[in-house]
């Protein structure tokens, strides 16, 4: 798992929002397959839903970052 999350981190924002799309489509995916009744491990739901959160906090973190830089610009420029 800290590998996991290593490697999330250095990831680019491009790659790291299409991982988490990825993930929501399989995640839509096996939330189907429980209402038909075909999962073999119903705990894989949760762990999908939580790396979904851990990549969109990586994406938020991206965002800010990127935001007080151009408010750092902004302000140096005046």
């Amino acid at each position: 798992m800290a590998d996991k999350k290593k490697n999330n981190k250095e990831l680019s924002y491009a790659e790291l929002v299409a991982q988490r799309d990825d993930l929501k489509k399989k995640y839509m995916d096996l939330r189907f397959q429980m209402v038909i009744g075909h999962v073999d491990n119903p705990m894989q739901k949760r762990t999908m839903r939580r790396e979904i959160a851990r990549l969109n906090t990586l994406i938020h973190q991206q965002d800010l970052a990127k935001f007080r830089a151009a408010a750092a610009e902004a302000i140096a420029a005046k």
